[in-house]
């Protein structure tokens, strides 16, 4: 970024990817502030939302714009409504988020360091903003696939029954 320099994204622009069943577009990326951090614009279908994940390096905050999700750690499960914001702070806690409701979600997610951007870029298909694809089974190999992608950007991936058994 240059000094002085404002960034501005105009409504619609930013790349729009189907991640985990929700639509993800990347509104603010890590190419665009040199890595200091990137702004997610997040719609969460019913039943939508990542698996069990974490992220020792990057503090990622949420804001709920509309909708509810139900957040999950090994320490806590909260439902964060309309204005909610959750914080998962660096030191890797092992977190997830799910829509529970018959609603659309609608999340603004913020991440620093920039990061989770560019895995989501590598992950996602691309899609119409608002656009829902089913998400791919979970199947082992999907799993291994997943864990092998995360690791290259500083995360974990676990098994979606990681807290049944935790």
């Amino acid at each position: 970024m240059r000094p002085n320099h404002v960034l501005t994204t105009d409504p619609g622009q930013g790349n729009s990817l189907s991640v985990a069943g929700g639509t993800y577009q990347l509104l603010l990326t890590g190419d665009q502030t040199e890595g200091q951090l990137a702004i997610v614009d997040m719609l969460i279908p019913p039943g939508g939302g990542p698996g069990p994940h974490a992220h020792a390096s990057i503090t990622e905050t949420f804001y709920v714009l509309d909708g509810e999700v139900v957040f999950r750690s090994e320490t806590q499960t909260y439902t964060a409504r309309k204005g909610a914001v959750i914080t998962v702070p660096t030191g890797g806690a092992v977190h997830m988020f799910k829509n529970e409701s018959d609603q659309v979600a609608h999340l603004l997610c913020t991440v620093a360091p920039a990061g989770l951007d560019a895995m989501f870029a590598e992950i996602g298909q691309p899609v119409e903003t608002g656009q829902f694809l089913p998400p791919p089974p979970m199947t082992p190999e999907r799993l291994q696939h997943m864990q092998a992608v995360a690791r290259q950007y500083g995360q974990e991936v676990f098994p979606p029954d990681y807290f049944n058994n935790h």
